[in-house]
């Protein structure tokens, strides 16, 4: 939009400018008296995304790798194997899921080491293994999940138990809901 503002016009013009519409070819009235409200809102407006772009990277940049390590003793090498699985979701149920688990033990989950010092495993809702990786969170808990904060909302919970039998759960609430709590024991 071309806009002229002289000062010699200004007094003898009425106050009133014009412009071009683009869109209509119509020409539209413009009170004098905004344009310098206009030009500055501009530069301000101009000024102010400059300032958006001048912060550093850093300070944008998530903190992606940043999770502690998972605790002392809980190594990759606990996950790698052979597993029979099977799922509840109340706590009762826990004893006889174990058993279940153990009879899947026939046609095992295995878990493999990935390319890059994870593990691979299916995630919620996809027949397609991912390179996860383990994550210490707060309060010692241990997850695994894709390169995230700890706890995200694709993480699984790992409560390990003595006897090569441990438990995960779905840090998402739906996902949780619809899997419940995993038994793996191992084969």
């Amino acid at each position: 939009m071309l806009l002229r503002y002289r000062a010699g016009q200004a007094a003898a013009s009425s106050a009133l400018s014009s412009r071009s519409d683009t869109i209509t070819g119509t020409r539209t009235a413009i009170p004098f008296r905004w344009l310098p409200c206009s030009a500055l809102g501009a530069t301000l407006l101009t000024l102010a995304l400059a300032g958006c772009g001048s912060t550093s990277e850093t300070a944008l940049a998530p903190s992606v790798g940043a999770a502690p390590p998972p605790p002392a003793g809980f190594t990759n090498e606990r996950l790698i194997g052979r597993w029979g699985i099977a799922s509840y979701h109340t706590e009762k149920d826990r004893k006889r899921t174990e058993a279940q688990a153990k009879a899947q033990c026939s046609q095992p989950y295995t878990i493999t080491k990935g390319p890059t010092d994870g593990v691979m495993m299916h995630v919620a809702d996809d027949p397609k293994p991912y390179e996860l990786k383990l994550k210490g969170g707060p309060g010692g808990k241990i997850y695994v999940g894709f390169e995230a904060p700890a706890g995200d909302p694709q993480d699984r919970e790992i409560q390990p138990v003595s006897n090569g039998v441990m438990t995960m759960r779905f840090i998402d609430a739906d996902a949780n809901r619809r899997y419940g709590t995993f038994v793996y024991v191992r084969c």
